[in-house]
């Protein structure tokens, strides 16, 4: 089951009250959208987000108790074509979590997840979170050729071994392309074998994750334009990161140049004791900021 991170400080930093129109622009299964529509009440409207047909699915079970509640087919970065058929023009407050959520590592349809072994991850190495846009991750594993697939392991995965890695990826496709989740793992675990912590392929399934969803690029233009065209001045933007890319992305744009306020010098990070309880909020900032120009 699929537990929200940093609940609390989340609702904390976006200052909700009755009657607000809030915003989860990543609304996944719907965990954080449910107490954000418990704080702003029937008065209020929250308009729940996702590019994944799948997450909009669990998202609207989750929030069938909040009629003032809806959800919409989109990217964060699309935020001002999702309040239009909302019929909202601005709103009060506005979270993106920017993790993958454990429902969608559950669905081994699009190969997010794999467990080598245990006969799971069979399903074909797609990654797409709109299946109906890019390419999938097989079909990029297959045509890119051997320097693009090191900068993408590079810079997305930032693993150690990415050099190896699309090397070894290159090699084999000569006769036999990847095409599973588990495939992928296993190649990774042997160039690249398991030491302690996470499985050595969690980086590279997160590079190609990002490039064939393009991610940043998303990150990106939410940050600069579909964040200000929605929100009210003085309104709060939360954003919850789970690597140094993304929030790198977000701390630089959340300055007052470019007309941000950050609540806080520092993210927000879980206690000890979520993290016990959820071992996803590990990895996790949040950062907040208040838009003050128009």
């Amino acid at each position: 089951m699929h537990r929200p991170v940093l609940v609390r400080e989340v609702l904390a930093a976006m200052a909700l009250t009755p009657g607000m129109i809030a915003i989860d622009g990543t609304v996944g299964a719907g965990g954080h959208a449910a107490k954000m529509a418990a704080a702003v009440g029937p008065t209020g409207r929250v308009i729940g987000v996702d590019r994944d047909p799948l997450m909009l699915r669990h998202a609207a079970a989750a929030l069938e108790s909040f009629p003032w509640a809806t959800v919409h087919q989109a990217s964060h970065s699309e935020l001002r074509a999702a309040l239009d058929e909302a019929g909202v023009d601005r709103a009060d407050a506005a979270l993106l979590d920017l993790g993958l959520s454990s429902d969608q590592l559950a669905d081994d349809s699009r190969g997010f997840g794999f467990r080598v072994g245990d006969g799971r991850g069979g399903g074909p190495l797609d990654l797409r979170f709109d299946v109906r846009q890019g390419r999938p991750a097989a079909e990029l594993l297959a045509d890119d050729d051997e320097t693009e697939l090191t900068r993408i392991l590079t810079e997305y995965g930032e693993h150690p071994r990415s050099a190896a890695i699309a090397a070894e990826i290159v090699r084999r496709r000569a006769s036999r392309p990847i095409r599973t989740a588990v495939e992928l793992a296993d190649l990774v675990e042997q160039v690249a074998p398991a030491g302690s912590g996470s499985h050595p392929a969690t980086r590279i399934f997160q590079a190609l994750r990002i490039a064939v969803n393009d991610e940043l690029g998303h990150v990106e233009r939410t940050l600069a334009d579909a964040l200000p065209a929605v929100l009210k001045p003085g309104g709060r933007a939360a954003i919850l990161t789970f690597h140094s890319l993304e929030d790198r992305l977000v701390k630089q744009a959340f300055v007052e140049a470019n007309g941000w306020r950050p609540t806080a010098k520092k993210p927000t990070t879980a206690t000890p004791s979520e993290v016990r309880l959820n071992p996803r909020a590990r990895s996790a900032k949040l950062r907040a900021a208040t838009r003050i120009t128009a």
